[in-house]
């Protein structure tokens, strides 16, 4: 089980980077995948150093 346990909390890790990115150049979908195959450490610097998407 606690294997089940940081697999959940590592998506769910990579979900709220996500979240949080939905407005950025690489959006939602750019961050959640970039922090699963890269780590989430590596999707909190991409978030930290994206733009914002214009418009917004």
């Amino acid at each position: 089980m606690p294997l089940l346990g940081m697999v959940t909390l590592y998506v769910l890790t990579c979900w709220m980077l996500g979240l949080v990115g939905r407005k950025k150049i690489l959006g939602f979908w750019g961050l959640f995948l970039a922090s699963i195959f890269l780590t989430p450490i590596i999707g909190l610097l991409l978030l930290l150093t994206s733009k914002k998407k214009r418009g917004y």
